[in-house]
């Protein structure tokens, strides 16, 4: 029985490797729409295999064969291992909260800013500098 290992949502870029057998998927799933996804392929794509599909699906059918299927077509390509990533930076940064200044850095640019605010200061920040 097919296993379904993703299902692609919207347009989905094909990306053929130049220096080995290898095809990249890449675009949005249903399973994590919020996470940019890519499928890699260590194996030959299909020689008809356009460079972009629409709601394309793949399914692991055993052994080393998977099915790609997308506007009522299928390809069938065999490759010995097959990565996927998600991109779940977006989702990492969001879980955990900004490290806040330290309180030095926060009273030198307040007092440089201040400064900056007058022409008195400007001249005063001009002589530092040099």
């Amino acid at each position: 029985m097919p296993e379904r290992l993703a299902t692609f949502r919207g347009v989905v870029h094909c990306r053929r490797a130049a220096a080995v057998p290898g095809l990249t998927l890449s675009g949005s799933t249903v399973e994590a729409p919020d996470q940019p996804t890519a499928l890699a392929f260590s194996g030959a794509a299909p020689a008809d295999l356009p460079g972009t599909l629409e709601d394309a699906v793949v399914d692991h059918l055993g052994d080393a064969q998977y099915r790609l299927g997308a506007a009522g077509r299928e390809w069938l390509i065999r490759a010995q291992a097959v990565h996927l990533h998600r991109e779940v930076g977006a989702q990492f940064y969001r879980a955990i909260p900004p490290r806040p200044a330290p309180w030095v850095k926060r009273v030198f640019w307040r007092a440089v800013l201040a400064l900056a605010a007058s022409r008195v200061g400007l001249t005063l920040l001009r002589a530092l500098r040099r």
